[in-house]
């Protein structure tokens, strides 16, 4: 084998070597991203089944509502005694309540106010550290939500809209989001849009 033959043969192999660095190479990141793309997919088609599942039950009736005919809806001074636990609707106070999660009972005529703004207000009585995590996880960071102790309301947990009302009694029941995705700033709501803050809190 003369000198010429030799180069060519070690050009070769040198070539060789780096097409099977170059594919293995290619390998190693085409698996890299499919660990990556795989399980983000995976989440992503969860996350998406479950808003599907949820946006689905809103759009159909929710068992367990009920609907109340609500007479009048003015602004007054005095203290209105409603006929639910906690009001659906009706007169209210001429400030509405801050929107949030509270740890005492709030002020009922001012809650009724932020109703009508499309508020849903979820109440308790009687439960558990732990499902008050989870009904402070529901309310979270979203707009036009009001979590708040309601003493002796009859249920467990009461979710509430302007005219609408549902009793459940446990905070993972999935009717709880399905009532939020259909009555928060529903249809229902006599004045969407209107401020859920700058009014009073606690």
């Amino acid at each position: 084998m003369n000198k010429r033959q030799e180069a060519q043969e070690v050009l070769a192999k040198a070539q060789a070597k780096e097409k099977r660095t170059k594919l293995l190479t290619v390998a190693l990141v085409a698996a890299a991203a499919l660990a990556i793309i795989v399980p983000t997919t995976v989440v992503l088609t969860g996350a998406a089944q479950e808003k599907s599942a949820v946006a689905a039950a809103a759009a159909s009736p929710i068992e367990g509502v009920k609907d109340y005919k609500v007479a009048s809806a003015n602004h007054v001074d005095a203290k209105v005694a409603y006929a639910q636990k906690p009001g659906v609707g009706g007169d209210h106070n001429p400030v509405w309540l801050n929107c949030g999660i509270y740890e005492k009972p709030v002020p009922e005529n001012n809650a009724v106010h932020s109703l009508e703004h499309g508020a849903v207000w979820i109440s308790y009585d009687g439960v558990s550290d732990a499902e008050l995590a989870t009904l402070k996880q529901d309310v979270g960071e979203k707009t036009y939500m009001l979590l708040s102790p309601y003493p002796d309301q009859g249920a467990k947990i009461k979710l509430t809209a302007w005219g609408e009302q549902l009793s459940v009694d446990s905070a993972d029941d999935p009717r709880i989001a399905a009532f939020v995705k259909k009555y928060r700033q529903g249809p229902q709501t006599p004045e969407p849009g209107a401020p859920c803050t700058g009014g009073i809190g606690l």
